[in-house]
């Protein structure tokens, strides 16, 4: 049986006390050693690069600095990264993989309250609930604000998927309990089977836009998806289509939606724009056809000892020798498909 690995954690302050509550940090203790520091939330100190030095595990989170090339090399024991948030892009450098360090992240974990918050976008979206409400703080006028909305309704919705990530294979699953919903995943990378044993049809982009109620959003960042849904796209969209985007504000023109939802013409829940915040005189920060939220949608507050559970339970299998479940691949990395 190998000797109990040494672990740092490092992370933000804020962040390693929303993770760590004495019975969490007491598990940690039992399935690690922890040494003095045990945790930092930097690594330029002498201090700071010693403790780096006889680490076998780093649990990381949000606030830690980028494990630089220069580090790696000072963390000469290192075997394994296990973040206890989402994306570990920006984090890692490609050496951590060349060196064989094995990375997992918390990413399945953090899907979950963002699935949720999307399911209760789309339930809302089929009621037009945000913006009959933004209509009521202007001038309420009781039952004549519920024209010009289209059908309030979420029976037999058509709710279009992009991207059948972690999240949008939840958030498939989850539109199974709306009555008589049609639910449609575009994704180049998807296989048929899967999304259709998930509950959902697999078509193209093009196919997809003028056919649903609800067009939510959850593909990767990355150049190929850069403003995926431009101009042309929401002109393709149904009258009173809702675009929901939970993914990453750089998937929608916020220009061209803007002036789509200032025709009246669709609505939009968002939960990440571009830029982020939006600037003061954004016309998305003012138009009543459109909701915006502060990026709530991911784990916050007791949601996050989720995310420290799910890493936990990765460290109990690493150092048993078990398979992990959340691990991390090179290829999935760089393609930002797990990232």
């Amino acid at each position: 049986m190998r000797t109990k690995p040494d672990a740092l954690v490092i992370m933000g302050r804020s962040s390693f006390d929303a993770h760590f509550d004495g019975a969490r940090l007491a598990r940690l203790g039992g399935l690690v050693t922890l040494g003095d520091p045990l945790w930092t939330d930097e690594l330029d100190s002498p201090r700071a690069r010693r403790r780096l030095s006889r680490a076998n595990l780093l649990l990381t989170s949000w606030g830690a600095p980028r494990l630089t090339p220069e580090l790696l090399v000072e963390a000469d024991r290192l075997e394994a990264v296990m973040h206890c948030a989402g994306s570990v892009r920006g984090l890692l450098a490609d050496e951590v993989w060349q060196r064989g360090i094995r990375v997992t992240s918390a990413a399945e974990a953090n899907a979950v309250p963002v699935a949720e918050y999307t399911l209760a976008a789309i339930i809302f979206a089929g009621k037009k609930a945000p913006f009959l409400a933004a209509d009521a703080k202007r001038a309420y006028g009781g039952w004549s604000l519920v024209t010009g909305h289209g059908d309030l309704s979420n029976f037999r919705r058509t709710v279009g998927v992009v991207g059948f990530s972690r999240i949008g294979r939840k958030v498939v699953r989850l539109l199974g309990m709306l009555d008589g919903c049609v639910c449609l995943v575009t994704d180049p990378y998807a296989d048929p089977a899967e999304v259709a044993a998930a509950g959902a049809t697999l078509i193209t982009l093009d196919e997809m836009l003028p056919r649903v109620d609800v067009l939510s959003l959850h593909a990767p960042e990355s150049p190929e998806t850069h403003h995926l849904i431009g101009a042309d796209q929401l002109s393709r969209l149904p009258d009173h289509a809702t675009v929901i985007n939970t993914a990453r504000g750089s998937l929608v023109d916020s220009d061209a939606l803007a002036a789509e939802c200032a025709t009246g013409r669709l609505f939009a829940i968002l939960d990440v724009t571009d830029p982020e915040p939006l600037p003061p005189d954004s016309p998305l920060r003012h138009l009543p056809q459109v909701m915006v939220t502060p990026h709530i949608a991911g784990s916050l507050g007791s949601e996050i000892g989720r995310l420290t559970d799910h890493t936990l339970d990765e460290v109990a299998r690493w150092t048993s020798g078990q398979p992990l479940t959340s691990e991390i691949t090179y290829t999935s990395w760089a393609l930002g498909r797990s990232a």
